[in-house]
């Protein structure tokens, strides 16, 4: 027998449980799965968690607004509801045939997530998901309906009662009970109420007209004007306090012709592509045998890939700028905000900008804390085997690690509950549900036709649709849902996973195998990342590499050098071309082509790096397409013959050169008076300054000095690459339990049903050897030790099952349904009908033992 079928109707939610399938179950517990945290014991335990408060609000969030519309129509309907009444509070008098085709499935929604129970002509709203839903003073519904008639009078005297009946021309009562289902009756009988309503003043009318789709609830003063008063002696308006009326539902439902919302909404908002890609459409229209969508995938999979490699340089940038040991750590944790600053400066983008790629770099596991006394942010060692990667590989492990990530770099910057900032990489970003939302914001971009732009409005309406207690329908402006929707948006099209807008076909791949989907709260499972002993990417990430990989540019091995001393990379350049040309050269801009300036700062950086002038040259004219300017060689040339002619050491610090004019013009610079020099010889100068301090001050001055060893040999600088200890990503914070996996949840039927079939096993009663009385329902069995062995050695014997009593190690009492198979040294083994499985029981713990009236076996 099903829930829906005939029969005994059930009388509790647990009785309506047994009445299900075991798929039913299973779909319950998997819409539902906070409810196997644990596993319920029985079917009255599923229910009974089924009912609490946390879990009945979870799965009404979780319900798209029509559903939940269902449920509030339900809430505003008397108890037990038909479905016929639920229809009519939905469609109203005149009908809506989208709501009456939808309302089945919104009906059997809420019946398979076990808020609602009951036959069709008995439908039952769980409790507690009426005492959330149902309109009341404190918390107002969405239907804006008041209270009924009869809790609306409840502490209203029966006198007063009688005067409204009386003058709403209904006879007198001998009860108050009476009175108010007589003004029940008059609300809810449509001729009657229309005739009622034809006598009202105008003024009244607009009164109600006012009310009538709430807030249901008004004002008045001590001597109320005549059109309320009407109201009030009609019983159209009731007193909740002194200076409070409220607009009973009755009548409320009479005014709106039978609605319980103003406005129904049975089909989810279309998602409409942006205007800009209409106006392309029409005008391709325009142009004979022209076709709206020819060429944009195209175009929309090369701008995706620019904007991927452009991801890759962002990010590998950023660890060559933290490379000798980033920003130090706050004492709370995170970047402080100077530092985000500066490192938003060196990626020439804006502070927003620089907080995701410093969060996607560390959702990626390339950059961490190195966990010292004086704890700052560098690349981990996975960074090291990074650039060997395919660039396809790299750009899906990042986007795989941003698709799954918790952690939410659009908070950065915004204050938590406390007034206190949240700081990138700082403990406070983990958001649970943001994965699902970038997840199903993709899901809605694929649904388009490829190559079509969303129009972001209609992305966030249709959000608000499927979530709508997550958002404005709840009364929450600042809806995270919608900010996460949006920075997704913001930052599929930074990373290259959509090109203008729309999705691309590696983002179409990444997506299509990715665990989780958007119909639960899956736990995204972090990536394998670069440097993890086997780490592979998954289907869907190797897809997205293969799709993305045509689309790359292939890396060039020769520049264009210009007259201004700039060089232009036409497109990425082959690693060790980048990594000369980046410490011989300034960055500056970047995009299709990136642009490097030479400096003499640039140029002396190369030469600290124990480049001579003739390999420099030698370098420049082999990877140039075009001559080596003129001005680039003497740049060249008279930043070598200026350096290492003033050599530093350390004294604390001297500086010595063999022409004793240049120290001369060093002591007489005012700059140089913060150094503190003095001459020790005629071509030497000492300072108390250290070698470095020393350095960077003659530097500042324009000069070239070098530094030598204490042998007089000149120091070549390169770059200490400073790296944390093995790190993993950070572990994604899921929101809520995990959808379980099917042999999960075949498992957990099993359980619950067995552990049902033992708690309602018909038992055969026996007395107690000590008090020689029958053990009442919740009782354990009590038997002596020689009565239990003989009873359990005669089930072995005949296969017959028993009911016991078992106190397990830790002193907790349950009580089982077993058959017992062996009984042998103080053990019987037998199969445990309660945990569906064969287990070993210590004959010392059995307390007693029952035979069973009716053997489940």
């Amino acid at each position: 027998m099903s829930e829906r079928s005939g029969g005994t109707p059930p009388r509790t939610l647990a009785e309506a449980l047994r009445t299900r399938d075991d798929d039913a179950l299973a779909a319950l517990l998997r819409a539902r799965p906070d409810l196997l945290s644990p596993v319920p014991n029985d079917l009255g335990q599923l229910a009974t968690r089924a009912g609490t408060r946390a879990s009945v609000m979870r799965a009404l969030e979780r319900l798209d607004r029509f559903t939940l519309q269902t449920a509030e129509a339900l809430a505003a309907a008397a108890e037990p509801a038909s479905y016929e009444g639920v229809r009519a509070l939905m469609t109203g008098d005149e009908g809506d045939p989208r709501v009456e085709a939808a309302l089945p499935r919104a009906v059997d929604a809420l019946r398979e997530q076990a808020l609602i129970w009951g036959a069709d002509d008995r439908l039952r709203l769980v409790r507690t998901a009426r005492e959330i839903l149902a309109p009341s003073p404190g918390h107002p519904s969405p239907t804006g309906l008041g209270p009924t008639v009869a809790e609306a009078t409840a502490g209203m005297s029966p006198g007063r009662l009688q005067e409204i009946i009386t003058t709403a021309g209904l006879p007198s009562t001998h009860d108050p009970v009476s009175a108010v289902a007589a003004l029940t009756t008059l609300f809810t009988d449509r001729t009657r109420m229309a005739a009622l309503l034809d006598t009202a003043p105008s003024e009244s009318l607009a009164v109600l007209d006012r009310l009538v789709w709430g807030p249901p609830y008004g004002e008045i003063t001590s001597k109320p004007a005549p059109p309320v008063q009407w109201l009030r002696d009609h019983g159209l308006l009731l007193p909740t306090s002194t200076r409070t009326v409220v607009l009973p539902r009755e009548a409320a439902l009479h005014l709106r012709g039978g609605r319980a919302h103003r406005h129904t909404e049975p089909e989810p908002p279309e998602i409409l592509p942006h205007p800009s890609a209409v106006s392309v459409a029409s005008a391709a229209s325009a142009v004979p045998g022209a076709s709206a969508s020819a060429g944009r995938p195209q175009v929309v999979d090369s701008a995706a890939a620019a904007q991927a490699y452009t991801a890759l340089e962002t990010v590998e940038e950023l660890a060559r700028e933290w490379n000798e040991g980033g920003p130090n750590v706050l004492r709370a944790g995170g970047l402080s905000v100077r530092d985000l600053k500066r490192t938003a400066t060196a990626l020439d983008v804006t502070e927003p900008v620089a907080a995701f790629w410093v969060e996607l770099a560390y959702a990626a596991g390339l950059l961490a804390a190195d966990g010292q006394a004086d704890e700052r942010y560098a690349p981990t060692p996975a960074y090291d085997e990074w650039p060997d990667l395919p660039p396809a590989e790299r750009w899906a492990r990042l986007a795989a690690a941003w698709l799954t990530a918790t952690r939410t770099a659009g908070l950065v910057g915004s204050q938590d509950s406390k007034g206190r900032t949240l700081a990138a990489l700082g403990p406070d970003l983990d958001r649970g549900s943001a994965p699902e939302v970038r997840r199903h914001v993709l899901d809605l971009l694929a649904s388009l036709p490829e190559g079509t732009a969303p129009d972001a409005e209609s992305v966030l309406a249709r959000l608000r649709w499927e979530r709508p207690l997550r958002g404005t329908a709840a009364n929450r402006p600042e809806d995270l849902r919608a900010r996460v929707a949006a920075w997704t948006l913001n930052e599929a099209e930074m990373l290259g996973v959509t090109g203008r807008g729309a999705l691309s076909s590696h983002g179409r791949a990444l997506i299509a195998e990715t665990p989780g989907g958007t119909g639960g709260t899956a736990v995204p499972k972090p990536v394998s990342r670069a440097g993890d002993s086997g780490a592979e990417l998954s289907v869907g990430g190797l897809r997205a590499a293969h799709a993305l990989a045509p689309h790359l540019p292939e890396p060039l091995d020769h520049v264009l050098l210009q007259a201004d001393l700039t060089a232009v990379a036409p497109g990425p350049l082959l690693r060790p071309l980048a990594e000369t040309l980046s410490v011989l050269a300034d960055v500056e801009s970047r995009g299709g082509a990136t642009v490097y300036r030479f400096t003499p700062a640039s140029v002396r950086r190369a030469l600290d790096a124990g480049q001579a002038a003739s390999d420099l040259h030698a370098f420049l004219a082999a990877h140039s397409r075009t001559p080596v300017p003129q001005p680039l060689s003497y740049l060249i040339d008279d930043m070598a013959r200026r350096h290492g002619h003033l050599r530093i050491g350390s004294a604390s610090a001297y500086v010595r050169c063999d022409d004793e004019a240049v120290l001369e013009e060093i002591l007489a610079d005012r700059r140089s008076g913060a150094l503190r020099l003095r001459r020790l010889a005629p071509t030497v100068l000492a300072t108390q300054a250290d070698p470095r301090t020393l350095l960077e001050g003659l530097r500042a001055m324009g000069l070239a000095p070098t530094a030598e060893s204490p042998e007089g040999d000149v120091l070549v600088t390169r770059a200490h690459a400073h790296r944390t200890p093995p790190r993993t990503p950070p572990a994604p914070v899921p929101d809520g339990p995990p959808v379980p996996a099917p042999t999960l949840l075949g498992a957990a039927v099993r359980a619950i049903r067995a552990g049902d079939q033992a708690a309602n096993a018909v038992r055969a009663t026996l007395p107690d050897p000590v008090t020689s009385t029958a053990p009442t329902g919740g009782e354990l069995p009590r038997t002596a030790p020689a009565e239990t062995l003989a009873t359990v050695q005669a089930a072995a014997l005949t296969g017959s099952a028993v009911w016991i009593g078992y106190v397990n190690a830790e002193g907790a009492a349950s009580q089982r349904v077993i058959a017992p198979v062996r009984v042998e040294g103080g053990f019987v083994t037998a199969y445990d009908h309660t945990a569906d499985e064969v287990r070993t029981y210590p004959l010392h713990r059995i307390t007693g033992v029952a035979e069973l009236a009716d053997d489940p076996a």
